[in-house]
């Protein structure tokens, strides 16, 4: 089976419920792949700094495309997960609320996955939109979507525990990176700035997916729904994947009226 990033869009989105648009995400370390992508994508551009995060509210709400450089992100701890800046005292100290003391904020922040030099640009954009293949997909959802994500993720590609990667103050920037580098899915909530910054007011989970499983983590929700009626795996059949009452309680049932 092979299918399109518009059709894995529309199957998520109906199966899953999903309030958002899975966003691609697609690091550009090579010049043509980037003219490539100029050439055949609508996007848009930041008119002024932000974070990463609020880069991919244009993603997932209203379906736009956000291409840009280092130029157009203000957050310093996504231009270190990017490799587009060094790390020093400023943003070691940064993290000094979050931790003991300076010493173990320098030792957090080291620690944090980080892409390599030579990062042209990033964009995010809807999935169903992408031009060229994703790095990786990021989705907000909530905890039943995510943990359905998860599920199909560790049976299409046989990995059993899934082991997910949280950090300080870079849950949107890092937990991508880590999912690029690794190629592993990541599973993580929101940190204090995606929070705020990224307005994650539904208190929504990061699920990011390497852009080159996502086809063997739909194909296997298909497979699950040819199997057993639906995509939903807490009650199997119902169309609804987070169906928020007892399993196969006796008493939650409905009937036609004739």
């Amino acid at each position: 089976m092979s299918l399109s990033y518009k059709e894995m869009q529309q199957i998520l989105m109906d199966e899953l419920r999903l309030y958002h648009y899975p966003i691609a995400v697609k690091f550009f370390f090579d010049e043509a792949e980037l003219e490539t992508f100029k050439d055949k994508a609508e996007f848009y551009l930041p008119v002024k700094p932000m974070t990463f995060c609020q880069w991919e509210i244009a993603a997932r709400m209203k379906g736009q495309t956000v291409l840009s450089g280092p130029e157009g992100l203000g957050c310093s701890n996504a231009l270190v997960s990017f490799g587009w800046k060094e790390i020093d005292d400023n943003e070691i100290k940064s993290h000094a609320k979050y931790v003991r003391d300076l010493a173990q904020a320098e030792r957090f922040v080291r620690s944090k996955p980080r892409l390599p030099e030579g990062l042209k640009a990033i964009a995010v954009g809807p999935l169903g939109d992408a031009v060229v293949d994703p790095s990786v997909v990021h989705f907000y959802c909530d905890n039943m979507q995510a943990y359905h994500l998860a599920v199909d993720y560790m049976a299409a590609t046989d990995q059993h525990p899934l082991k997910t990667n949280v950090t300080m103050n870079s849950s949107a920037c890092g937990g991508t990176v880590y999912s690029y580098q690794e190629k592993t899915a990541n599973m993580l909530p929101a940190c204090s700035g995606s929070y705020n910054a990224g307005k994650t007011e539904r208190g929504e989970i990061n699920f990011v997916i390497p852009g080159e499983h996502m086809g063997l983590t739909v194909e296997r929700l298909l497979e699950r729904k040819r199997n057993l009626g639906s995509g939903a795996i807490t009650r199997p059949g119902d169309n609804f994947p987070g169906a928020d009452i007892c399993k196969n309680c006796p008493l939650i049932i409905f009937k036609k009226e004739k």
